[in-house]
């Protein structure tokens, strides 16, 4: 066994059904195995997709575990000579999988490897490649000088914005989004610190393969989709205690006293604006809103994946009448098709066209939303932002 997919499901059935659809593709020349441990999920989530996957191992939690504890559960249980911790709001290319296992085979002193990511509007996830986190960058971070100067290295050094995001770097921090490790690795370093219920387990299991003696790389040449935030909605004010607490715990267990006291007293503060910030942001959002016209949507496919669209629509009651279908010839036809048309919104049908072309042509259009389905799928899923909450629309 080579590779061993492990993904930690918690209420995301139909983000999980279009991530386990592009797995299989991603896996065809691979010796792999799929285990999904769901966390008590209340949405159906095993029933439903188990009839789906009949091949995908599934192990069901009487109660959430937590991301660290569910994920060693797992690893208990993975034979592959690589193990990738992957989140289910996740689509990944056909290629990445292979890509991945090659580095490691051939870089000596690579332990484990992280990939790059965008989100589910095309844009560059800079939490993709990370260093430690310190007093002074988590300071900058707070106070707003790493989004003013992305590319500085001293004041966005936390997600290394001075690093090129389409090229290969040694890392400090695998994002836990996408986490592809040696199983020889995890032994030693005997798997995630359950302490950590969700958030933080990434960066403390990062530090612990450093100082076991492997290095950690960014792979900037291939591209994943991570819609990110659909287990743990962000404008939760739990979210924001749970994330920085579980820095606080990071920090604690790693770092000097004196330190450890520095950064605690910058988490407060933190959790403290984090807190307002949560509870304000959605009172703009309400006022901020209008009336939208009714959108235009472009479903990119062949007949027959149009047709399964559309039937999907009908079936969950969303009725549009501004629907355009394209039957495209190539992806040069596609982009020229969407320029003239300039959609609201675009539903990308993965069949003929391949997931490493749609996460192109994401990051070349430049206007409207995206939303995505899996030939044979039941489900139409997207998010337009990493803070707001996601789409998906299923039969019923």
């Amino acid at each position: 066994m080579i590779l061993s997919i492990i993904i930690v499901n918690y209420n995301v059935k139909y983000f999980l059904e279009q991530c386990l659809c592009s797995i299989q593709k991603a896996i065809t020349d691979i010796d792999a195995e799929i285990i999904v441990i769901d966390n008590n999920s209340h949405d159906g989530s095993v029933e439903y997709l188990q009839s789906l996957f009949p091949l995908v191992i599934f192990l069901v939690n009487e109660k959430n575990l937590g991301f660290g504890k569910a994920n060693n559960i797992a690893l208990q249980q993975a034979r592959g000579k690589y193990v990738l911790f992957l989140n289910p709001d996740t689509i990944v290319a056909e290629d990445c999988f292979t890509h991945c296992i090659s580095f490691l085979e051939n870089t000596t002193n690579a332990g484990a490897a992280g990939i790059r990511m965008i989100d589910g509007s095309g844009k560059f996830l800079p939490e993709s490649k990370r260093s430690f986190p310190s007093p002074l960058s988590s300071f900058y971070k707070l106070v707003g000088l790493a989004s003013l100067f992305p590319t500085s290295k001293i004041f966005n050094r936390y997600a290394l914005g001075n690093l090129d995001e389409n090229k290969i770097y040694e890392i400090d921090v695998l994002a836990g989004a996408f986490m592809m490790i040696k199983k020889e690795v995890l032994e030693k370093v005997k798997g995630f610190d359950e302490s950590f219920f969700m958030y933080g387990e990434d960066i403390d299991l990062s530090y612990r393969i450093q100082q076991a003696g492997y290095a950690i790389y960014y792979l900037g040449e291939t591209t994943i989709i991570h819609f990110k935030g659909e287990s743990v909605k962000k404008q939760n004010i739990s979210y924001v205690r749970m994330f920085y607490n579980a820095m606080n715990i990071f920090v604690g267990k790693h770092y000097n006293s004196l330190i450890a006291f520095i950064f605690s007293l910058f988490i407060k503060a933190a959790i403290a604006i984090r807190t307002v910030v949560a509870i304000i942001e959605p009172l703009f959002q309400f006022f901020s809103s209008s009336k939208i016209k009714e959108a235009q949507t472009l479903i990119i496919g062949s007949i027959e994946e149009q047709q399964e669209v559309s039937s999907i629509l009908e079936n969950a009651g969303s009725v549009n009448k501004n629907f355009i279908f394209f039957n495209f010839t190539n992806i040069s036809t596609i982009k020229n098709f969407i320029q003239k048309s300039n959609p609201d919104k675009i539903i990308f049908c993965e069949g003929n066209l391949k997931y490493s072309e749609i996460i192109l042509l994401m990051q070349s259009i430049t206007s409207g939303s995206f939303r995505f389905h899996a030939t044979g799928s039941k489900s139409i899923v997207g998010s337009d932002s990493k803070k707001g909450f996601g789409e998906t629309i299923a039969i019923k």
